[in-house]
């Protein structure tokens, strides 16, 4: 369960809130893939499920977006040293953006949902090492910046139990 995080009041250091957007994510690619059942049963894909996955690669898409443009140009910026670690990053964000785009091609087939499940394998593996790795090289570094979570992180962590099925789809 995530923290609320009112928009009045003493915010969250951002590299904290960058954990808890990762966390956020990470649970929700793990139910839209439990939503498609086992990897070899070909699951169709119904209106509502591929809803939830677009409403999923667009909430990672910006996430992508918003640090690219926010938080790493301000780390550049106030933490030069970490220029490498952020092209890097930036690196795989082009990796992620390519694997959404042919996922959201694969959904106008109702019938591909072993298709869509093996890539949304593919994006989980890249973006568990992904997240990790900017976890431990940002995090403390992000702690130091001010600033708005939405400008600099892409969106802010999730309500209480929130979740793309209830943001998304509803």
């Amino acid at each position: 369960m995530h923290p609320a995080h009112p928009s009045s009041g003493r915010l969250t250091a951002l590299g904290i809130q960058l954990i808890e957007i990762h966390d956020w994510l990470r649970e929700e690619l793990a139910r839209l893939r439990a939503s498609l059942g086992s990897p070899t049963g070909g699951a169709a894909l119904t209106r509502e499920l591929r809803a939830y996955c677009v409403g999923f690669c667009a909430a990672l898409d910006r996430h992508h977006t918003g640090e690219d443009g926010g938080a790493f140009r301000a780390l550049a910026e106030q933490a030069p040293e970490l220029r490498p670690v952020l092209a890097e990053l930036r690196a795989d964000h082009r990796v992620v953006a390519d694997l959404l785009r042919r996922i959201d091609a694969l959904l106008a087939d109702p019938a591909g949902g072993r298709s869509v499940r093996a890539e949304l394998d593919g994006l989980a593996g890249l973006l568990e090492s992904h997240f990790g790795y900017e976890e431990r090289k940002l995090v403390a570094a992000l702690n130091r910046l001010a600033g708005d979570p939405v400008e600099l992180l892409g969106s802010t962590p999730p309500g209480n139990g929130e979740n793309l099925e209830r943001t998304e789809t509803a």
